[in-house]
């Protein structure tokens, strides 16, 4: 066990970089956080921000000479820098893991094999593929790039053949992965913490909904049935024991008309869906990183108050900084910004989250925030 007063390491300075350091300061530790944007939010509050990128040999070392132990705020940190911090000190989630759910087309063949349901789905690699596999393709469909693409981003809506080949074009002739549409009533996210010694603790099940394929507000707990629920858990445990995981794992769902569940994504990290653990829950995501990392005990999250989580993108910035004195006089609100320089459409400023014992009313007032801020 790390003791408190100790120093951890994190791979990534954005908003969640900056939520893994609040929680650690809190409990004492002190953070040294390693990211090539020297305005970056969780470089900003850190004890110390080590500015290189993410695969300089020299800045790795010198993270794992002031760290007891590492962990990081996202998938797209090279694996082979995991393995060279590995080879130091402790590091979650470990490299292997990693690969798998920072590329799609690995992701999807992983989970396939593994017994999870996934969207029926084709990879294309070049457009030889998108010529010998059209024939067996359900449009519509997405088609994704298999790295980097998030919120939306690196993906098209594909309507016909037509559409894929000229989609695939666009996106570059990059490996991508084409998945069917399905018929859902919900998807929902399951967040676990695994430690070193197998042992877990799951938070509630929350439901989300998105808006340009980006998460617009989050709603604790899910509004489905129990046995969803207790399959949803069950399914991101076993999950988390056919990678032998360390850290925090977010497991998104679908849930198809008639309640089955498929597997959208994995995310080895705290998840944006997460964040109304902060304020809702006895534990967040966050502090339960902390003590996956430091190897503190887990704590069996208990949800206190019913929530909303509603994102906040740079689009409420258009005319100017959100009138929050507005927002801000009723006491169930939470406001967090991440106290990043430039708002830009789509870019995620921060979020909100309404707690009260009534959902209904939670969602309520959510709706109400999103008309002052123009959302609506």
């Amino acid at each position: 066990m790390i003791q408190p007063g100790s120093w951890l390491g994190i791979l990534g300075g954005g908003q969640l970089g900056r939520m893994f350091t609040q929680a650690a300061q809190s409990m004492g530790y002190r953070v040294a956080v390693l990211d090539p944007d020297p305005s970056s939010p969780g470089g900003r509050i850190s004890d110390k921000h080590l500015v290189t990128e993410y695969d300089n040999l020299r800045g790795l070392k010198e993270l794992a000479r002031v760290s007891s132990a590492v962990t990081t705020e996202f998938e797209n940190v090279p694996a082979d820098s995991l393995r060279t911090l590995s080879d130091l000190l402790p590091v979650s989630p470990q490299a292997d893991a990693v690969e798998v759910a920072q590329d799609r087309i690995r992701e999807k063949t992983f989970l396939s094999k593994n017994g999870f349901r996934v969207a029926p789905y084709a990879v294309f690699n070049d457009l030889n593929d998108v010529a010998n596999l059209s024939k067996s393709l359900v449009f519509p469909g997405l088609l994704k790039v298999s790295r980097f693409g998030y919120d939306g981003k690196g993906q098209l809506l594909i309507k016909d053949l037509t559409e894929l080949i000229s989609g695939f074009k666009n996106l570059g002739r990059v490996p991508c992965v084409f998945e069917e549409f399905l018929s859902l009533t919900a998807e929902v996210s399951v967040i676990v913490a695994r430690d070193e010694r197998g042992d877990t603790a799951v938070f509630p099940v929350s439901e989300n909904r998105h808006r340009n394929g980006i998460l617009d507000i989050t709603i604790a707990p899910a509004r489905i049935p129990l046995s969803i629920l207790s399959e949803a858990k069950q399914e991101a445990l076993a999950l988390g024991d056919a990678l032998r995981y360390k850290g925090i794992l977010c497991v998104e769902f679908f849930v198809l008309d008639g309640g089955a569940l498929v597997i959208n994504e994995i995310a080895p990290r705290p998840h944006n869906s997460g964040h109304y653990t902060i304020d809702a829950c006895s534990v967040s995501q966050f502090e339960q990183q902390v003590r996956v990392t430091s190897g503190l005990p887990l704590i069996n999250p208990r949800q206190h108050s019913s929530a909303v989580m509603v994102n906040l993108l740079g689009d409420s910035w258009d005319n100017g900084e959100p009138d929050w004195n507005s927002i801000l006089k009723d006491d169930r609100i939470r406001l967090h910004l991440y106290g990043k320089d430039e708002a830009r459409p789509g870019r995620k400023m921060g979020h909100l989250t309404i707690v009260d014992p009534d959902l209904d009313q939670a969602l309520n007032l959510s709706r109400q925030i999103k008309t002052l801020l123009g959302k609506q």
